[in-house]
């Protein structure tokens, strides 16, 4: 099993016990890989909740460049109902699993 394949079964079991979602293993593997090489480094591979610098980053290079989002309230109603589901005592949100969250959320899985 390659590394990117046991991450993704990582986040799989992350989003059943901690989103009580049931992942779409296609749609997970490829956000995977849009996300490249950072999920290897450990301070890329995961979104700070609390930090809104970072949430600006998601929202300007995810939502608006990748799924192509008008930029408004929405997207930080989006951000935040993401990272309640995820849970904001959690201190380890990966960033595959957030924007696979955020896809989900949007109904944009047609951009992958």
């Amino acid at each position: 099993m390659s590394k990117r394949d046991e991450l993704i079964a990582k986040y799989a079991t992350d989003l059943k016990e901690k989103c009580g979602v049931n992942a779409d293993m296609d749609l997970l593997r490829k956000v995977t890989i849009g996300c490249g090489p950072s999920i290897y480094n450990a301070d890329a591979a995961t979104v700070s909740g609390s930090d809104e610098s970072e949430l600006n980053t998601v929202k300007k290079n995810f939502l608006i460049k990748k799924l192509g989002l008008k930029d408004g309230p929405k997207l930080d109603e989006g951000i935040n109902a993401v990272i309640e589901k995820y849970g904001k005592s959690n201190r380890n949100k990966y960033r595959a699993v957030v924007y696979y969250l955020l896809t989900k959320h949007f109904g944009k899985e047609s951009v992958y």
